[in-house]
């Protein structure tokens, strides 16, 4: 009897350890599965570049809000080409409004804004240094100095939209964000978002709507023409199924709910009535 308990107890031993063994397993398998699924820029092994040609510039589009201000050391020289208006703020001894700011001018459909004196100027498909450089050239035959032209996007904004924990639409100040800037700027994905199948939608200058897919998990993402992203850009990140099982689970647990609520009421009622 004492062998066989002894043999008995061996073998406990050896099936607890089994069992630990089959749960380590496990319990590493979906790890690996998990992190494939949720890390981004998976695979990277030293330094990943990005060539210096390739670095982004955002270029103006239709209906774009710009900025522009011209100065010089002779300021009364350079009044004619700084628009302003007054914002409403009241002098607080007379009454008179003595606030302004500076006129914003809106890109027309054409790819033109109307500034003074100027007249016409293209600036769709150009950089804000491709813009400061084409007013400082028309300026020359007005100003006996070289000004410093100065031009700004007002409207540059993005939205983020879907899985992650604060859609919205952000307003970019430096006007340059790429798209785990914007992700994290929506406070990430939540664990539901899809990591491999964003989908980013965008409209060009001619009015066309493309529809992107990017990889979060791909490490060749920062060489993506579309890492950065353009003004009016909207970031869709999509429900994975875990997320959509849930949604139909709970879906059909209320109507279950509704359903028993009713029929509870339906038999209290006859039970009341019967006696």
């Amino acid at each position: 009897m004492k062998q066989s308990s002894s043999k008995i107890e061996i073998f406990n031993v050896k099936g607890v350890s089994i069992s630990i063994f089959l749960v380590m397993l496990l319990l590493s398998l979906f790890s690996c599965s998990s992190q494939q699924k949720i890390a981004y820029l998976q695979d990277v092994h030293g330094d990943t570049k990005q060539s210096p040609e390739e670095l982004y510039d955002a270029r103006i589009k239709p209906k774009d809000l710009l900025t522009i201000t011209v100065n010089t050391f002779d300021k009364e020289a350079s009044l004619p080409f700084n628009l302003v208006y007054p914002t409403g703020s009241a002098n607080v001894v007379n009454g008179t409004s003595n606030e302004t700011a500076i006129q914003k001018y809106l890109v027309d459909n054409e790819g033109y804004i109307d500034f003074p004196v100027l007249g016409k100027i293209k600036v769709a498909d150009l950089t804000k240094n491709e813009v400061e450089s084409s007013i400082k050239e028309k300026l020359k035959p007005y100003l006996k100095e070289t000004p410093v032209v100065i031009v700004r996007m007002v409207n540059y904004k993005i939205s983020v939209i879907g899985e992650v924990n604060r859609p919205n639409t952000y307003t970019i100040t430096n006007e340059k964000v790429n798209v785990l800037e914007a992700l994290a700027l929506a406070g990430d994905l939540t664990i539901y978002g899809k990591r491999d199948n964003v989908k980013l939608m965008r409209e060009s200058s001619d009015g066309k709507r493309v529809v992107i897919t990017l990889d979060l998990t791909d490490k060749n993402l920062i060489n993506s023409p579309y890492f950065y992203l353009q003004q009016n850009d909207v970031l869709y990140v999509e429900p994975n199924k875990t997320k959509m099982r849930n949604s139909r689970y709970s879906a059909l647990t209320g109507q279950v709910l509704s359903g028993v609520s009713v029929l509870v009421s339906v038999v209290s009622l006859v039970v009341t009535l019967s006696k």
